[in-house]
């Protein structure tokens, strides 16, 4: 009897404590999901987090059509001409014999993006079409056999990494030139069901072992770059949400593990791979897979909270949805400088890096009106860099008026919503040290001319936060860019509020 009631408590103390560890989010035990829990805390990973700004470019041979062909235009993303229903498959893939970029300059666009103030980039080695544009000694379909015959890539990673500012390479696991690869089956209702383990790919066991080609194909090209190129910092991938690669979920891992030994400190965003359930970007867990979180395409996070305490960037097209290069902009909203600025100081308000696209054409130049805008955020970036590179999430809260970043002491107010009255009104953080103490703000200084900002006396509401005004000059009242004031705080006794707020000038 005694050894039933042990077995039956026994029985009990599992099945509690499963439900417990189901509680904690802790259940499932993975062979292939998040490699940590939290943020990555090297050297080469803080320095990627305070970046603060990037550019990506996307180029390759659909730069030669921009969008159009026979008359007609695509509303299609230009980089997926291919499959815009405009050209033919066959013309497509003849397009890299006339891929001749006499006016490329790596050195002139590494410069501009310098001037930017760009600290890191993303260069397209290749897209879904296949083109690569280093000489990949694993297919003919590269740079080597254009009209150009530089190597791109290489050229690239040298100026760019000339002007201190790291690279990072995109790399499409989709590849519609090779034959061995195959799109899977379609995924979402195994997905939804919870059934990964019966998803197959493939119809056939020739397509399975075709697909074993590509993969193979894959790994020797991810190998071949990093072996050709050891400056670069990271690798950002794209089309892993393909069912076929996601089943991979095994190789794919050692795959990632093989670049990583290769390559220490190597950076790679989730997009790489999935989990053996089938669930990308964060497993089954919940826990981020690879080093940071690349959801945020096109697509800003609205609170810290949205960002679960994740690494993260946000790559954004200047037009609303065109990546490669399209001669017909009129198609969609086109951002401005003023928009990209405020993009950017979002995601720095949340701990994020912004990355802007830009598409040369198909002899190599950087259109003008990218060109310009360049320029615009690179003026406003030499004023107010140090609002925008290492800095996080501020101890103030989110206000009307614009963004808040901060840099140990240093607290930066972006505003962009000028108030009418030409005072910015801060809400104070309570004081951390006393309940008779209170927070009021040390010192103001505007960076876009380094005067000390008047700060005006302030109100207290009854929850015990505290209010002060900073007067906007005569000289700033007409700014049209955001500007930035820097602050610091203090905190001081209760009775010395009064002594304070005479003090105010």
């Amino acid at each position: 009897m005694k050894r039933i009631i042990l077995f039956v408590i026994l029985v009990t103390l599992t099945v509690f404590g499963s439900l417990y560890a189901q509680q904690q989010g802790n259940t499932i035990q993975l062979k292939h999901g998040a490699y940590r829990k939290g943020v990555r805390t090297d050297s080469e990973m803080q320095r990627w987090r305070e970046h603060g700004l990037g550019q990506f470019i996307h180029w390759g041979v659909y730069a030669i059509p921009g969008g159009q062909w026979n008359g007609k235009t695509s509303t299609y993303a230009a980089e997926w001409f291919r499959s815009s229903g405009l050209i033919s498959k066959e013309e497509y893939d003849n397009l890299y014999k006339q891929f001749n970029p006499l006016n490329f300059d790596a050195k002139a666009w590494a410069k501009q993006a310098r001037h930017m103030g760009a600290r890191y980039m993303i260069f397209t080695t290749k897209h879904h079409d296949g083109f690569c544009l280093w000489p990949s000694k694993y297919t003919d379909y590269t740079i080597a056999n254009t009209p150009c015959k530089k190597d791109i890539v290489g050229e690239i990673v040298d100026a760019y990494t000339a002007e201190g500012i790291d690279v990072h390479l995109y790399f499409s696991i989709i590849d519609w030139s090779h034959p061995g690869y195959q799109v899977g089956a379609p995924k979402d209702e195994f997905l939804r069901n919870n059934d990964w383990e019966n998803y197959r790919p493939f119809k056939t066991e020739s397509d399975s072992i075709r697909y074993q080609s590509f993969k193979e194909f894959t790994r020797n090209q991810l190998i071949e770059l990093l072996t050709d190129y050891p400056k670069i910092k990271g690798l950002w991938f794209d089309g892993s949400w393909d069912g076929a690669w996601m089943k991979e979920a095994e190789w794919v891992d050692n795959l990632g593990m093989e670049l990583r030994d290769m390559h220490p400190g190597l950076i790679i965003g989730s997009r790489f791979r999935a989990d053996e359930n089938g669930k990308r970007h964060v497993d089954s867990n919940g826990d981020l897979i690879d080093d940071y979180d690349q959801r945020f395409e096109r697509n800003l996070p609205k609170s810290l909270e949205e960002v679960g305490g994740n690494d993260w960037d946000c790559v954004m097209t200047i037009p609303e949805n065109q990546w490669g290069y399209h001669r017909d902009w009129s198609l969609s909203y086109v951002k401005t400088p003023y928009d990209l600025i405020e993009m950017m100081m979002q995601a720095n308000a949340l701990n994020g890096n912004l990355v802007v696209n830009f598409g040369p054409d198909d002899k190599g130049n950087i259109r003008q009106e990218e060109t310009d805008i360049a320029r615009e955020i690179g003026n406003w970036m030499r004023v107010n860099s140090e609002a925008v590179y290492g800095v996080h999430n501020s101890t103030l809260e989110k206000q009307d008026w614009g963004y808040i970043t901060q840099r140990d002491e240093d607290i930066y107010l972006t505003v962009f919503n000028k108030p009418m009255n030409n005072l910015v009104r801060v809400k104070l953080p309570r004081a951390k040290n006393n309940k008779e103490d209170v927070t009021v703000i040390d010192k103001a200084v505007f960076l876009i001319n380094g005067e000390p900002a008047r700060i005006k006396e302030g109100l207290r509401d009854k929850a015990g936060y505290e209010y002060y005004d900073i007067v906007i000059p005569e000289n700033l009242q007409k700014q049209t860019m955001p500007f930035v004031i820097k602050i610091n705080l203090k905190e001081i006794s209760r009775g010395d509020r009064a002594a304070y707020q005479q003090a105010l000038t």
